[in-house]
């Protein structure tokens, strides 16, 4: 298996040629493009009132990423709610905390996150707090698994609020599938559009990256051979992850 052209199936980075995708293509002069494979639309409020989930009767949110913060206060903006000072977050990443500042006044003893920047680090911080009841907004996709099955098997009182929908976007009419090498995922969403797409669409000897463990199980589901996955305990990023498979597999290197 020899890679030259690959899929990046997400919105390009401000500058390419300066991050770490931009060392991948000069070390091993390969072909990056990238084409996000999915698009977000809004829940209404009619739309979010019809699941009775009152937003107020919680005390704690947790907020998986900086999207699904956008629209979860745009959500509250439509419906006219506001947020007491007491509610808790608890995020993933300091990125995503630091983000919240954007819309609440951050004070650190009501925004937690995980140190090690892994949602297993959120999770002992939610289970240090389970005595408060928890909001978890997210997309209509199911890449929040693993919070559910967390706090489902912990026996913590939540709830799941769908604020956003993912919508597959017309990959067809932009990208020629054919001639890359290598797709890499990046959410189940973008398994899913790929298979709107292209139903019957068959890997053969193209090669599959996921990042994360919703896209990795959504490639596998689909009878698919993963090449390359991340994070791990040897590749913590999808970049490095690549970097290892490329020693291997790149048709030329620098």
């Amino acid at each position: 298996m020899k890679i030259k052209n690959i899929l990046i199936s997400q919105t390009p980075p401000l500058d390419v040629e300066k991050s770490p995708y931009g060392d991948l293509k000069k070390k091993y002069s390969i072909n990056l493009e990238f084409f996000k494979f999915f698009t977000f639309s809004p829940i209404s409020a009619a739309d979010f009132r019809k699941t009775k989930i009152n937003i107020l009767d919680h005390t704690a949110i947790i907020f998986s990423s900086t999207t699904t913060i956008d629209y979860f206060f745009a959500l509250l903006k439509e419906m006219r709610i506001e947020i007491p000072e007491s509610m808790k977050y608890f995020c993933p990443t300091d990125q995503v905390a630091y983000y919240l500042q954007k819309y609440i006044s951050y004070k650190k003893r009501k925004v937690f996150y995980a140190k090690n920047n892994h949602p297993s680090g959120v999770f002992e911080l939610i289970s240090k707090n389970r005595e408060l009841k928890y909001l978890l907004p997210c997309g209509s996709e199911m890449a929040y698994s693993h919070y559910c099955d967390f706090l489902t098997s912990e026996e913590i009182e939540y709830n799941q609020a769908v604020v956003f929908k993912t919508v597959p976007a017309n990959i067809k009419e932009d990208i020629d599938i054919s001639k890359f090498d290598m797709i890499v995922f990046f959410s189940n969403s973008g398994v899913d559009a790929l298979k709107a797409n292209y139903s019957e669409f068959e890997q053969g000897e193209m090669a599959f990256a996921a990042l994360g463990t919703a896209a990795a199980d959504a490639v596998r589901a689909e009878g698919w051979t993963l090449h390359v996955e991340a994070p791990t305990k040897e590749a913590p990023s999808i970049t490095i992850a690549l970097d290892h498979f490329l020693k291997e597999h790149a048709t030329r290197r620098r």
